[in-house]
C-alpha cells in the first residue's frame, strides 16, 4: 500500500530503506483516486518509534492511505521535540471539522492510573465521542483499548500480579470473521502491560464480541458494534527490539523486571530476539483497513 505522509517526516527514509512503498505528498496529489484518510492519535511517549511501527503495519494493502498524526494539547510530550510535534502533528481542533475513514488510538504508559486521573482523559473522551459520528471505524491499541472499552462499554480494567511482558500464543474463535481472516490456528503477539480487562463484562455485553484470545493474556481482539470500534489489547505493531528496549530500560531503573516471556533465544537477553509476529500484525491491519474501513466508508462523506 502506498502510504501518503509528509515529504520530510523523519521515519520516511527508514521505511524506504525497508522497501516499504511510501508516497510523498507531491506524487499523491497527482493521482486521481479516493484515498482513505486515517487519523492516528499517538499517545506513546516515543512518538517517532510508534510512527515507524504503525506505518510498517499499515503498508500491506493496495489501498492508498493518507496518514494524519494527532497529538493532545492537554498534555505535552516530554520525549518528543516540540519542533517535531509542531511540524508533523495536528491538534484535535484542526481535524474535527471533517469526516475521517479511520482512527487509531495508541497505547500509553499510564495503565496503573485511574482513567479519570489521566491528564488528557477529558480530551481523549471528547475525541471518542466525536468519532462516533465522524469516523467509520476506530482501532484502539493496548491502553487505548482499555480506555475505549471502559468509556464506550463500561468494561473495567484490573491490575495484574506482575507485568505481562513477552510474546504469547493466541487463537481465534471465528475464522470467518473478517478481522481474523487469513490468521493461522495459533499466532503470536507481543504484550507489555500491567493491567487486564474484565472478560466477563465483555462476554455479557451484546455489543461486544471476542474474536481472538490467549490462554495466558486473556481477550486479545474484541469487536464492538459490528466493527465501529475494534480493540487490540496487545502490541502487534511492535518492532522486534521494542520489548528488549523496555526490559533493559527497566533494568537500568532498578525495577528488577522479569525477562520477557518467549522472547530471547535460550532466555538470554544477550541473544537477539526473533521476529515471530509480523505476518499476523500485517494481516490484522490489512483486514481492518479493507473490511472495516474501505468497504464500510462512503466514497463521499456528507
Amino acid at each position: 500500500m502506498p502510504i501518503k505522509i509528509a515529504n520530510d517526516l523523519p521515519v520516511k527514509k527508514t521505511l524506504e530503506q525497508e522497501n516499504i512503498f511510501v508516497m510523498d505528498e507531491d506524487r499523491a496529489n497527482n493521482q486521481d483516486i479516493r484515498p482513505l484518510d486515517i487519523l492516528i492519535l499517538n499517545l506513546m511517549p516515543l512518538k517517532e518509534d510508534t510512527e515507524l511501527q504503525l506505518l510498517r503495519s499499515l503498508s500491506n494493502t493496495p489501498l492508498q492511505v493518507n496518514i494524519t498524526f494527532v497529538r493532545t494539547v492537554s498534555y505535552e510530550s516530554k520525549h518528543t521535540s516540540l519542533e517535531h510535534l509542531e511540524r508533523f502533528y495536528q491538534e484535535f481542533s484542526e481535524v474535527k471539522k471533517r469526516k475521517w475513514d479511520g482512527l487509531i488510538i495508541t497505547g500509553a504508559p499510564v495503565e496503573k492510573m485511574e482513567f479519570e486521573d489521566v491528564e488528557y482523559w477529558k480530551e481523549l473522551t471528547d475525541i471518542m465521542d466525536w468519532s462516533e459520528k465522524n469516523v467509520t471505524s476506530t482501532l484502539h491499541i493496548c491502553w487505548g483499548a482499555q480506555a475505549g472499552l471502559y468509556y464506550r462499554y463500561g468494561v473495567k480494567k484490573y491490575e495484574l500480579p506482575e507485568k505481562l511482558s513477552g510474546v504469547y500464543d493466541h487463537h481465534t474463535f471465528h475464522k470467518r470473521t473478517p478481522l481474523v481472516r487469513g490468521f493461522d490456528d495459533s499466532f503470536k503477539v507481543p504484550h507489555s502491560r500491567y493491567t487486564g480487562v474484565d472478560k466477563t463484562a465483555i462476554v455479557e455485553n451484546p455489543k461486544l464480541e471476542i474474536v481472538a484470545e490467549s490462554d495466558i493474556c486473556g481477550p486479545y481482539l474484541i469487536i464492538g458494534d459490528n466493527g465501529k470500534n475494534i480493540f487490540v489489547t496487545g502490541h502487534p505493531e511492535y518492532d522486534v527490539v521494542t520489548l528488549d528496549q523496555e526490559y533493559k530500560r527497566d533494568v537500568k531503573k532498578g525495577i528488577n523486571p522479569k525477562l520477557p516471556c518467549n522472547y530471547y533465544p535460550d532466555d538470554n537477553p544477550e541473544n537477539k530476539p526473533i521476529k515471530s509476529w509480523r505476518c499476523h500484525a500485517n494481516t490484522l491491519y490489512t483486514n481492518w483497513l479493507n473490511y472495516y474501513v474501505y468497504q464500510a466508508t462512503p466514497y463521499e462523506w456528507k
